[in-house]
C-alpha cells in the first residue's frame, strides 16, 4: 500500500481530493492511505509561528525549517513498518523545481511512502531544498500561491496508476503521455450529432484498424501540439 502525506498549512484544502472520485475508491480499497499533515503542529512557538522575516532583507515571509524538518520526522516516525529507503521519497513543491510530468507519476506510483511538503509565503527555507527533500518539483512554469494545487495534482496523476485503482488499467496505457504521445481522439454515442460523424473505422468493428488509427492519431497530435515529445525519444 502507498501512504501519501502531505504537509501543509491547509489540510482542508485536500478534503474533496482525497474524498471524491479514484482516489477516494483506492483508499477505500486499501491500495493507498493519506494523511494532511498541519504543519503548524509542529510550529516554533505556542502562537504557531511557522514563518519569519529573510535574512538579507527584502519582502515577503519565508518558511522556518524547523516545523518542517518535524513535520517529515513526525510522518516518517508514525509508520509502524518503516518502509525501506529507497521505498521512501520527500518531494518539495517549488517554482525553481524539476517539471512533473508521466515518468515522475510512474516513479512515485511504485513507492511505500511520498511525503509531499507544500510551501507558503515567498519561499521556503533552502535548508529544506538542501537538506530534506530527494527532490524538488513544479507543477508548471507560473507560481501558485502555495504548494497545494501543485500536491493535488500529482496525488491524483499518482494514484490513478495504482493497481487496481482504475477499472480497467487499459484506460491508463491509452492516456496521453503514457508513451510519451499525446493520446487519440475519442468519440462516444450517438454515431451522429449535429452533422458531425464519428470516424467510420471506429464503427466498423475492425479491432486492427481501429488500433492502427490511434495509433495514427496519437502521432499526428503529438507532431502537431507537442513535437518535444517526439524529440525526446
Amino acid at each position: 500500500m502507498l501512504r501519501i502525506d502531505i504537509v501543509t498549512l491547509f489540510p482542508d484544502y485536500f478534503q474533496g481530493v482525497m474524498g471524491l472520485s479514484i482516489p477516494a475508491r483506492a483508499a477505500r480499497d486499501g491500495l493507498v492511505a493519506y494523511r494532511a499533515v498541519q504543519m503548524r503542529d509542529f510550529a516554533v512557538d505556542r502562537h504557531g509561528t511557522v514563518d519569519d522575516y529573510p535574512y538579507g532583507g527584502g519582502s515577503g515571509m519565508v518558511i522556518r525549517p524547523e516545523p518542517v524538518f518535524e513535520a517529515v520526522d513526525w510522518c516518517r516516525g508514525s509508520i509502524a513498518e518503516k518502509p525501506h529507503a529507497d521505498k521512501t521519497k520527500v518531494v518539495l513543491l517549488s517554482a525553481r523545481g524539476k517539471q512533473f510530468d508521466q515518468r515522475m507519476a510512474e516513479r512515485y506510483s511504485l513507492l511505500d511512502h511520498l511525503i509531499l511538503i507544500c510551501g507558503h509565503y515567498k519561499d521556503v527555507d533552502e535548508r529544506v531544498a538542501l537538506h530534506l527533500a530527494d527532490e524538488e518539483v513544479r507543477a508548471g512554469d507560473y507560481v501558485l500561491t502555495g504548494g497545494e494545487p501543485a500536491a493535488a495534482m500529482i496525488l491524483d496523476a499518482v494514484v490513478r496508476l495504482l493497481p487496481g485503482a482504475l477499472g480497467d488499467f487499459g484506460s491508463a496505457t491509452e492516456d496521453s503521455f503514457f508513451e510519451s504521445l499525446l493520446g487519440a481522439p475519442q468519440y462516444t454515442r450517438p454515431a451522429e450529432y449535429r452533422g458531425h460523424a464519428v470516424p467510420e473505422v471506429l464503427t466498423s468493428g475492425d479491432h486492427a484498424r481501429i488500433e492502427a488509427w490511434r495509433r495514427e492519431e496519437a502521432l499526428r497530435l503529438t507532431r502537431e501540439r507537442r513535437p518535444d515529445l517526439l524529440a525526446d525519444d
